[in-house]
C-alpha cells in the first residue's frame, strides 16, 4: 500500500471593523466575506471568534489537499482576496499547515 498524506490548512484571519454601529452590521459584512472567500477559493469560512463584539471579528478558513505549497499559498491568497474585498483592517492572521496520514490506516 502507497503512502497517503492529507495536509490540513488552518488559517484564522482576525478583522477589525471600525465604525460598526451593530452586530447586525457586523455580522452582514462577515456573510459577505464569507459567502465570496468560498465561491472563490471553494475553501470553508466560518465566524470563529469575538461573536459579541461589534468592532472585531475572527473568520476561520480550512482547505484540505495533498500539496502543502499549494495550500499555503491558497491560504495566503485568501488573505489577499479578504484585504481587498473588505474595509475592515486586517489584524492578524494566524496559518497552519499539518499533515496527516503516512502509516496511519483511515477508515
Amino acid at each position: 500500500m502507497g503512502e497517503h498524506n492529507i495536509f490540513v490548512a488552518t488559517c484564522i484571519v482576525t478583522l477589525v471593523m471600525h465604525g460598526n454601529r451593530s452586530l447586525k452590521d457586523k455580522r452582514s459584512i462577515l456573510n459577505r466575506v464569507k459567502t465570496r472567500v468560498r465561491n472563490e477559493f471553494n475553501v470553508s469560512a466560518a465566524e470563529v471568534g469575538d461573536a459579541d463584539r461589534r468592532q472585531v471579528a475572527q473568520v476561520g478558513l480550512v482547505s484540505i489537499g495533498n500539496d502543502r505549497a499549494y495550500l499555503d499559498g491558497q491560504m495566503r491568497r485568501v488573505v489577499d482576496f479578504i484585504a481587498g474585498i473588505t474595509h475592515a483592517e486586517i489584524a492578524g492572521v494566524h496559518l497552519n499547515v499539518e499533515i496527516y496520514g503516512g502509516d496511519d490506516v483511515f477508515l
